[in-house]
C-alpha cells in the first residue's frame, strides 16, 4: 500500500494492514521518535501513478462519469489510457 505521510495512523490503519499481509510503503513523519522502515524507491515511483490519474481526470467524460454501465466506463478508461500512453 502506497500512501502519504498523513495517512500513517499506527493502530487504526497500519496494524490491520500488517496482519493482512500487505506490504506498507508509507514514510514516517519527520518528527517521529522511532522512524519506521519503508522502501524509498517504491515510494518515489508513486508519482507516476498520481500523474496517470491526473491525466485521466482531464477527460471530462471520465471525471463526471457520463457512462451508466461499468463496462462502458472501463472502456472509456482504456481508451483514455491508451491515448495518454501514445502521446
Amino acid at each position: 500500500m502506497l500512501a502519504d505521510k498523513a495517512d500513517a495512523a499506527q493502530e487504526r490503519v497500519l496494524d490491520g494492514l500488517e496482519k493482512a499481509g500487505v506490504t506498507i510503503v508509507i514514510p514516517p513523519k519527520t518528527n517521529r521518535t522511532q522512524p519506521r522502515a519503508y522502501d524509498k524507491h517504491l515510494y518515489r515511483a508513486r508519482h507516476l501513478i498520481e500523474n496517470f490519474f491526473a491525466t485521466l481526470k482531464q477527460y471530462r467524460a471520465l471525471a463526471t462519469r457520463y457512462d451508466k454501465r461499468a463496462s462502458s466506463f472501463l472502456g472509456a478508461i482504456y481508451l483514455a489510457a491508451s491515448v495518454s500512453l501514445l502521446n
